[in-house]
């Protein structure tokens, strides 16, 4: 097939590239097809780091596959060479694709945003990694994902091997750079980290053995580095400007008729607008009775109480949620073992943008005796391990029952249980579990556990 451009014009070490992208051409077409497992593992990974219908943006989108796989509703992707370009609108017609220099002023309106912005297999080829990096964070809001996808380091002898015995396709000069490199460079460039991901420690076919190995020993710890796929995942800086959100906080609660009251007289009035819901499941005790006094009592605040059909705290708290009016959501368990005077501090991340998802921990300051039984805690160790390894992301207390994140967050939180099931009876795994799909940025709280005043210790 024959394709026709307008070839623009590129520093002398970019035409070095585009020159060596069109004259191999059809050979990296040919090593594509060749390394099909490799880069269908590739837009796997993306596809679960990127929701599907967003307005996605990729730099260096070589023949467009990538950018369609995570399936966008705006998807635009710009590389340095026309020919590849020409390519990618012909396999990919409901896509738009610019050929265009990153280092250069992209072909944006002003104003313009993108929910993802991914670079894939290219940063090493920017002759400066934080101007290109600069003039994508143009392109970028507070809830703009950057993914960063390259080779990890350590593989460069490897892959310059694999182009020299033809199992990779032929590249232009690059600058290997490390993970952690992308990510201070990343920083400089006016971004935070999120998460850092490697896969792939087997990136060829080798009897099924790879598919074992790259699902269920690559991902240990001490090995993931060793993968030859890094994915660095980053958003703009936050400005730390207090914003003023009106704030539902849920209580869940059953046999807690000791702390209903106590819960209102302890909880600071931390925002202008806050709204206070009561969710009783089935108490044997008067919990019901006495939710129904506080709110004939507290007429002044504005208390909301729904008794749950279902069983669970999750159930509880997805009644809360579905019921809640609030720009920002919260759970208090009713048994105040997190005292509820400690609820302005996780209001403060969210107001400053400093974290997207609040998470309390109750293992980081040493806790009253009798707060938490041996048990329990040692089931909170395993668990925070458990997850902290699952997700590459430090949890240290997994089962905390105050939780904190926006409204709007949290129907696509629910959403990802396709990912992972509908499994969980308490609803901490789930909305965990959610906040690392989405990238969202987790920040925990320490706060000092009390023991119970009323009732029994639970987890």
């Amino acid at each position: 097939m024959t394709f026709t451009h307008n070839t623009p014009t590129f520093p002398h070490r970019k035409q070095q590239i585009v020159d060596s992208i069109e004259r191999n051409f059809d050979k990296i077409k040919d090593f594509t097809c060749f390394n099909r497992k490799f880069h269908l593992q590739d837009q796997k990974y993306h596809q679960f780091l990127v929701e599907p219908h967003l307005k996605v943006l990729e730099i260096g989108c070589g023949n467009g596959d990538l950018l369609a796989s995570v399936s966008p509703s705006v998807g635009i992707g710009i590389d340095l060479s026309p020919q590849m370009i020409d390519y990618a609108k012909a396999r990919h017609p409901t896509l738009r694709f610019y050929a265009q220099d990153a280092e250069a002023r992209l072909p944006f309106s002003e104003g313009e945003t993108f929910d993802v912005i991914i670079i894939s297999d290219v940063i090493g080829f920017f002759d400066d990694v934080q101007l290109a990096l600069e003039n994508i964070a143009l392109f970028c809001n507070p809830q703009t994902r950057l993914i960063v996808s390259y080779y990890t380091k350590h593989w460069e002898f490897l892959v310059k091997l694999a182009e020299f015995v033809r199992m990779k396709s032929p590249q232009p000069p690059q600058n290997f750079l490390s993970t952690t490199d992308i990510e201070k460079i990343a920083e400089l460039s006016g971004f935070e980290m999120i998460r850092k991901e490697y896969q792939q420690l087997i990136p060829i076919p080798l009897l099924g053995i790879d598919t074992l190995v790259n699902k269920f020993i690559a991902t240990l710890p001490g090995l993931r580095k060793l993968c030859l796929r890094s994915y660095v995942v980053a958003r703009l800086r936050p400005t730390y400007i207090p914003k003023a959100y009106s704030t539902t906080v849920v209580i869940p609660c059953r046999n807690e008729k000791g702390n209903i009251e106590s819960a209102i007289q302890r909880l600071p009035r931390f925002c202008e607008d806050m709204e206070i819901i009561y969710i009783e499941g089935h108490s044997k005790d008067d919990t019901w009775k006495e939710i129904l006094r506080v709110k004939e009592k507290y007429t002044h605040l504005d208390i909301k109480a729904f008794q749950q059909h279902g069983k669970g705290k999750a159930d509880a708290v997805h009644l809360g949620f579905e019921k809640a009016r609030g720009e920002l959501l919260m759970i208090l368990d009713a048994d105040l073992t997190v005292p509820p005077e400690q609820l302005p501090k996780f209001y403060q991340v969210i107001s400053t943008g400093q974290g997207e998802f609040v998470n309390g921990t109750r293992l980081i300051y040493p806790m009253e005796n009798q707060a938490m039984r041996f048990l329990n805690f040692l089931a909170n160790k395993v668990f925070s391990w458990l997850f902290s390894y699952l997700l590459s992301q430090r949890f240290t207390d997994t089962l905390c029952g105050t939780k904190v994140f926006l409204a709007k967050d949290y129907k696509r939180l629910i959403d990802q249980r396709k990912f992972f099931g509908d499994f969980d009876p308490f609803g901490d795994f789930e909305l965990i579990f959610g906040a690392s799909k989405l990238n969202m940025k987790v920040i925990e709280v320490p706060i000092r556990y009390q023991a119970r005043k009323n009732g029994d210790t639970c987890l």
